[in-house]
């Protein structure tokens, strides 16, 4: 287990120093959107938690703030519970299972050089050219201290790429529902549901049961659009009461990832 730094000065547990660094920039970028509103008193729930750093975020935000963080990875849910101790936020809670459309036991690949590309779906990371399109937007849109991410030449991009995927490793995890979570930790209402799950994102939202549609008010998700996903998850949200925003940030722009913001009109 390492440690880094991040760029507002915050000390915390990581796998890959330079990943967390830039899942701060993702993170940072949801709430400076502005489609999504979090004040003192809301409960969150971050499904594909990582390392925190969503619940890091929040917790030195708002001195008041419940969090219910759900990874299923058991290395990864180690930094988590390191990071969760070093907000002492005792309303930060954290379980290791994962969300999807039943419960049940699956296989997960994880990337101990790139643990946010640890998935259930590994497809999805087997194209060296559509991980090196991702490489490269977040190279060219660094946090701000990354003053040698201009100097990296392109030709080393295959190199990385092939470091990040290198000692993959095959890991049975547990799954349930959103609903089942929802009834398992007496969660009441969800003021913002935040889900990154590397492409299992459609499964959550499918495994939600229509009683708790209501109690959701905000909803984050970050969407990877194959067979149409992007249209299905958006017109889902319509039809279940809310405005949607579609954002492709600076660093995806050539790919297929997309962070989607869903806020529940008003009745």
């Amino acid at each position: 287990m390492k440690q880094t730094t991040l760029i507002d000065g915050t000390k915390i547990f990581c796998i890959s120093p330079t990943e967390g660094q830039m899942l701060y920039e993702h993170i940072a970028g949801y709430l400076d959107h502005g489609s999504i509103e979090i004040k003192e008193g809301d409960t969150i729930i971050d499904v594909g938690a990582n390392i925190g750093v969503f619940g890091i975020k929040l917790s030195k935000m708002f001195s008041d703030i419940h969090i219910f963080a759900f990874e299923p990875i058991s290395d990864i849910f180690t930094v988590l519970g390191k990071n969760v101790a070093l907000t002492k936020n005792k309303k930060f809670q954290i379980f290791n299972w994962g969300i999807s459309d039943k419960e049940e036991l699956l296989n997960f690949t994880y990337y101990p050089n790139s643990p946010a590309l640890s998935t259930v779906n590994p497809d999805m990371w087997s194209s060296d050219e559509d991980l090196i399109v991702a490489l490269e937007g977040n190279l060219n849109n660094p946090p701000s201290n990354w003053w040698w991410a201009k100097y990296i030449p392109k030709f080393v991009y295959p190199y990385i790429v092939k470091r990040l995927r290198k000692n993959a490793q095959t890991i049975p995890c547990k799954l349930k529902t959103l609903s089942q979570s929802i009834n398992d930790c007496n969660i009441n209402k969800i003021d913002v549901l935040k889900i990154d799950c590397e492409g299992n994102e459609q499964k959550v939202l499918d495994g939600i049961d229509d009683i708790h549609w209501s109690i959701i008010r905000q909803i984050i998700v970050e969407v990877h659009d194959i067979r149409g996903r992007l249209d299905y998850i958006c017109n889902l949200f319509k039809e279940k009461g809310y405005s949607v925003a579609v954002v492709n940030e600076p660093s995806m722009e050539k790919t297929a990832l997309y962070n989607v913001y869903a806020k529940r009109l008003l009745s």
